[in-house]
């Protein structure tokens, strides 16, 4: 169990408001100010500044945030475990994007749940600024992220690469012609909310070809991948999707792939937690049984 006073410190980190830390803890703006000058004590050095107005972490600060995040998802963790009183019984918190929860995850939960009937799984399906931030506040073990994120923040491992590529209906034009980037901003844009992998991937492509969503006349905005591509299909418009979630359409003459020019993306599907964890052998464990069963 991690000091009160920790708890404290992170929030006012997340926040950088006094008052607003306190609203959220439910406790007083002098009590947050001493919990505060106790770490300062304790640590030796300043962890904020406070000018005109404006609250900022100094670099110790900064760092020992950084620790502490870690720490008190592994206490977190710890708390649960120790909560299990058969051990044969353990829990297994984790969370994916969007793409990966629906045509990656099935097939890893169902071998778990061969190998390990007894397991208890909670599994979320997040956009991936949410489930890094599920990360900080320990409320799951590891993520399954396509999208990018800070690797100075969190240990990763490579999980699989994968393509990302333009989709359209069989009968748009575009279908059976070469198309370049430029050429496509006429068309409706079907993309994911913003902090989505995939959303995060095409305005990274379309800054790399000096391009942006503002290019796009008609923008559509969808949370679910299954209506994007229904929607798609109908020729409502076009959208860019990793090949694997659209793989089995394109196949049965559902969905057509963009012939782009010049356009071969391949993006990373990583397995991400919190640099320092203790528990860092536990999870290289479970990424190297779930990445055999994605390659099986």
């Amino acid at each position: 169990m991690l000091d009160f006073r920790v708890e404290t410190f992170i929030e006012l980190c997340r926040t950088k408001n006094y008052t607003q830390t306190a609203e959220n803890l439910h406790m007083t703006q002098p009590a947050v100010s001493q919990h505060i000058k106790y770490l300062e004590e304790f640590y030796g050095c300043k962890l904020f500044n406070y000018n005109k107005k404006v609250l900022t972490i100094t670099a110790q600060g900064e760092a020992l945030y950084k620790y502490l995040v870690t720490m008190s998802s592994d206490a977190n963790k710890i708390k649960n475990e120790i909560k299990e009183i058969d051990p044969n019984k353990k829990s297994l918190f984790f969370g994916a994007t969007f793409t990966i929860g629906e045509y990656v995850i099935p097939k890893i939960v169902s071998e778990i749940s061969n190998r390990y009937p007894d397991i208890n799984i909670s599994l979320v399906i997040r956009d991936t600024s949410e489930l890094l931030e599920e990360l900080k506040k320990g409320k799951i073990d590891f993520a399954f992220i396509e999208g990018f994120f800070e690797k100075t923040e969190f240990e990763n491992y490579l999980f699989s690469k994968e393509k990302f590529i333009g989709i359209c209906a069989v009968n748009n034009p575009i279908a059976t012609e070469i198309t370049k980037l430029d050429d496509i901003i006429n068309e409706r844009i079907i993309l994911r909310e913003e902090g989505s992998g995939t959303r995060d991937i095409f305005e990274k492509i379309l800054y790399d070809n000096n391009l942006s969503l503002n290019n796009f006349t008609k923008k559509y905005e969808i949370e679910n991948i299954s209506l994007i591509k229904e929607l798609v299909e109908q020729n409502k418009g076009i959208s860019f999707l990793y090949e694997r979630a659209v793989a089995k359409d394109i196949l049965m003459r559902k969905l057509a792939m963009i012939n782009l020019e010049n356009f071969s993306e391949e993006r990373e599907f990583n397995f991400v937690f919190l640099k320092n964890s203790i528990h860092k052998d536990e999870y290289k464990k479970w990424y190297d049984f779930m990445k055999e069963i994605y390659n099986s």
